[in-house]
């Protein structure tokens, strides 16, 4: 066997979880922690170790992949590419922002920003995310905003979306957004733990720009209007997610009968049961499971009343 069928991974956080981790994974997973970190080879900002995951036989997966990268990356990666999480809101998140890879590479000594997307996997009937800013917000009402922790008017200013079990959604770096209570998700992101929170106040802690100062943090932010006619661009329409989400990571839909190409993927298998199959693998699937694909395992077939995502990484433009 080379899939690699991956336990929950729960770093600690400073929000709310409410439980549905435990619940999607069909346990163990402890009920209070809202993200589980797939497959995680990043660790949580500022804190060395916290988040990396560990492989069943005990070994840390950064490490095992940096002994032997060709049998998990296959020829021509150095790394993953991504981090994959189950996110758990019990409560709103706060109002934040991720920095893009420009920015990055300038003050954060590193390749990869946070481009994510969200995948819905149970929501209640009045959930929502905030998405953008609504109008242009000039950057010294922003700074206004965040230096009184103003979140009243921050909030008030951004578009408040509806979400539904199902739905996937790309948020670019740079685009300010919360997610409301009562969602589970599946999120792919590129793999880094950058966050610059424009609210912090009411989450108990004393502030959110990465260590830079919120003079610099907040030229990372996008300050510009999303209309409905630009965040209808964030969704995918026949495909999982838009064209834009290519260069960062790729999320598919499988389902019973569907082939998966050889390569580092991730699986979060979100309805239903079904088996995963390969030359060198046979595994049941059942609601709830996530599952590690190395390069080695090679081409793997999916079988059954299963609803699966794919999650690997994006192809860089040119």
């Amino acid at each position: 066997m080379t899939v690699e069928a991956l336990p929950a991974n729960q770093p600690e956080t400073f929000y709310r979880g409410a439980g549905r981790i435990a619940e999607f994974r069909n346990g163990p997973a402890l009920t209070d922690r809202p993200e589980d970190w797939v497959a995680s080879v990043t660790t949580r900002f500022g804190l060395a170790g916290s988040g990396l995951s560990t492989l069943p036989d005990g070994r840390v997966l950064a490490e095992a992949i940096e002994a032997d990268p060709r049998y998990w990356l296959g020829p021509g990666r150095s790394d993953t590419g991504i981090l994959v999480k189950l996110l758990d809101a019990g409560q709103r998140l706060p109002l934040h922002v991720h920095p893009d890879r420009r920015f990055a590479t300038a003050h954060l000594a590193s390749p990869y920003g946070k481009t994510e997307a969200w995948v819905i996997v149970s929501a209640r009937p009045d959930a929502y995310v905030h998405l953008g800013f609504a109008r242009d917000v000039v950057a010294a009402e922003l700074a206004g905003w965040v230096s009184g922790q103003r979140t009243g008017p921050m909030l008030a200013a951004t578009n408040k979306i509806p979400v539904a079990p199902g739905d996937a959604i790309l948020c670019p770096a740079g685009l300010p957004h919360a997610i409301g209570d009562g969602i589970l998700l599946v999120e792919i992101q590129e793999p880094t733990d950058f966050s610059v929170l424009l609210e912090y106040e009411g989450f108990g802690l004393a502030d959110g720009h990465l260590g830079l100062g919120y003079d610099q943090a907040l030229q990372c932010v996008d300050r510009a209007a999303w209309t409905p006619e630009r965040l209808a661009t964030l969704r995918g329409g026949q495909r999982l997610l838009p064209e834009a989400a290519d260069e960062f990571f790729a999320a598919r839909r499988l389902r019973g009968g569907d082939r998966l190409e050889q390569g580092f993927s991730v699986l979060v298998v979100v309805a239903g049961q079904g088996r995963l199959t390969g030359e060198k693998d046979d595994l049941a699937l059942r609601r709830g499971d996530t599952l590690l694909v190395p390069y080695a395992a090679g081409p793997l077939r999916i079988d059954g009343q299963v609803d699966v995502i794919r999650l690997a990484a994006g192809q860089p433009s040119n």
